[in-house]
């Protein structure tokens, strides 16, 4: 058995448009170096046609870009989000038909709710690692049930009680996620040695911050078991934090989005809509450079996570600093920008309240002394 086993982890990834190899080779580079590589599809990969309501539907991404997801070395990725169910139980099926043959292990989503609460496994360097995925921002339509279609889920109690969405102000953890997370990962820790939980969650489009449930949903997974958690949903990178030891993440950001589904000139309605209200709504103004990633101007400071699996079962973090160039393709930083990611990291977990971490020269994350 190898003593530490590398894990790099991403966070959205959205690849609607063609040759999806070019946009994702500036950082395939550091994902094949690990030991397996994790990362969130945040859209069915599909050619259906069918729209979902509930929310501004993401159209299907080209079927073959799954393969290149694979060469890029991503062997696990999460699906329970807030867009996987966008084309239906159609879209849901056809996308984890491809990840199959495409030999790519996958959790958080499928034909009812067992199937979507179902871990991942991956075999690494002579240990077992189990991934398990839950949307945490809805819509509720999109999740799944025992004879339907969709996403696992942790529900979350918005302040005025309305179903949950992602444009919800979410406050307070339901005591039925508790009790999801403490049967799941007490059944993923029972076939593995490692239990990583993903969880799409947080506000989109707004630096540093976090909702008031957040840091409880993330810990009660460290609580109930899990090794470290892995989230991601708001285009733009959070803190980082640990808990009895063990890594959270609070937000992944983009692993590589590249879509025309956000633009303000396309000719799809509600999408169009969308793409102007959500810059009144979260206060930005996206730079024109960036019409395929036209996200936050803050989110071109984006990063890979890393994880080190140790023989004696502690787990390490640390980050592996990307750069976002025009229009949208993420690429490995270095030298003084590099580092810059590095400083802005540890301002956006202080500025959201976390405990302050100091992130080394070889970028390895710490609790700051």
């Amino acid at each position: 058995m190898n003593d530490d086993i590398q894990i790099a982890v991403l966070g959205d990834l959205v690849l609607d448009e063609p040759d999806a190899d070019h946009w994702l080779s500036g950082i395939a580079p550091a994902i094949r170096a690990a030991d397996l590589g994790i990362a969130h599809l945040e859209v069915p990969h599909t050619t259906s046609a069918h729209e979902m309501a509930g929310d501004v539907p993401a159209p299907g991404a080209p079927p073959e870009n799954i393969a290149a997801i694979a060469r890029a070395g991503i062997g696990m990725v999460s699906l329970a989000g807030n867009h996987i169910a966008d084309c239906g139980a159609q879209g849901i099926a056809d996308t984890v038909a491809l990840l199959d043959a495409a030999g790519i292990a996958h959790a958080g989503a499928g034909a009812d709710l067992a199937a979507a609460r179902a871990p991942a496994f991956a075999d690494v360097g002579g240990r077992r690692v189990a991934l398990l995925s839950y949307n945490c921002v809805g819509p509720e339509m999109a999740w799944a049930a025992p004879g339907r279609a969709g996403c696992a889920y942790l529900p979350i109690v918005a302040a005025d009680g309305a179903a949950v969405s992602p444009k919800a102000c979410l406050e307070r953890v339901h005591p039925d996620a508790l009790e999801t997370l403490l049967d799941d990962i007490a059944a993923a820790r029972a076939g593995a040695d490692c239990v990583l939980v993903a969880m799409h969650k947080g506000q989109v489009h707004t630096p540093a911050m976090l909702q008031p449930y957040e840091r409880e949903i993330a810990r009660a997974a460290i609580d109930a078991g899990a090794d470290a958690v892995l989230s991601h949903h708001a285009h733009i990178v959070r803190g980082i934090e640990f808990h009895r030891g063990k890594p959270i993440y609070h937000g992944l950001g983009n692993g590589c989005v590249v879509t025309s589904a956000l633009s303000p000139t396309q000719d799809h309605e509600g999408r169009r809509a969308w793409a102007e209200q959500r810059q009144r709504m979260f206060g930005f103004t996206p730079d024109p450079a960036y019409p395929l990633a036209p996200f936050h101007p803050e989110a071109v400071n984006a990063f890979i996570g890393m994880l080190t699996l140790r023989a004696d079962g502690s787990v390490g973090a640390a980050i592996v600093p990307v750069d976002v160039e025009p229009p949208g393709r993420p690429v490995l930083a270095a030298g003084e920008r590099a580092r810059a990611i590095a400083r802005y990291v540890e301002g956006i977990t202080t500025a959201a309240d976390l405990p302050a971490v100091r992130i080394a020269d070889d970028f390895t994350v710490e609790i700051a002394a």
